[in-house]
């Protein structure tokens, strides 16, 4: 696979998510026009599919890539703020009988603010979409579910690998999270996400790891694999 199969409205999530696939034309409509015009109406055209399911398949590669040492075969994965899911399907293609769980929020927001605080209730997404493209990119339909982070209650079990790309302390405080992720991990539970704080997570993991390094945005972010919550 060196593409992801998308139908019009996947590429249309997918370029909301993930503005770096958006074309030239599409950031200076998204630049002259504001977020909201762009989000509601110019994002819908323009839309060249197989482009956007090739370079959305690297881009989500070269994430896979920056994670790879930590998944195993077997494990149980939870995702927050996955988007579309693209980097649980490279991981399902390279480690067979995992099972995904999935903590999102079922909206598309008028406008996305950059930085986060405790009642942040922005989101890009839509949970049929997300079902539609792990469905159409052959994930067994038994081997995930999908949590509506508003009106379902969250899955208490242990988690072996828990990713959050660009959304838990990016969009969102790790506040939200905390009391959470700490009550479904163990010891050897490894947790993944973005931060520009990186050196904060050294008073509440045992172990924190950079493993990725983004200089070259607006927010400087750091990607951090931290086991074993502090006492």
């Amino acid at each position: 696979m060196e593409a992801f199969k998308l139908d019009r409205n996947l590429a249309q999530l997918a370029v909301l998510q993930r503005i770096e696939l958006a074309t030239s034309f599409q950031k200076k409509i998204r630049k002259l026009f504001g977020r909201y015009l762009f989000s509601k109406v110019f994002s819908k055209y323009m839309l060249d599919l197989d482009k956007i399911s090739k370079d959305y398949y690297k881009i989500m590669y070269n994430e896979y890539l920056t994670i790879k040492k930590f998944v195993k075969p077997n494990q149980n994965i939870l995702s927050i703020g996955a988007g579309i899911g693209g980097l649980e399907v490279i991981i399902n293609n390279s480690f067979k009988n995992e099972n995904f769980t999935f903590i999102e929020r079922d909206f598309v927001s008028e406008k996305i603010r950059y930085g986060w605080d405790y009642e942040n209730k922005e989101a890009y997404n839509k949970l049929n979409l997300l079902q539609n493209f792990l469905e159409t990119n052959l994930l067994e339909i038994n081997s995930f579910k999908i949590i509506n982070f508003d009106t379902e209650n969250l899955p208490i079990e242990n988690f072996n690998l828990i990713t959050s790309l660009y959304s838990l302390d990016f969009h969102y405080d790790f506040e939200v999270y905390k009391n959470y992720l700490s009550s479904v991990s163990d010891n050897e539970t490894i947790i993944i996400f973005d931060t520009i704080r990186a050196n904060y997570f050294k008073d509440i993991f045992e172990n924190v790891m950079i493993i990725k390094e983004d200089d070259d945005t607006l927010h400087k972010s750091k990607r951090i694999a931290c086991r074993k919550f502090k006492k």
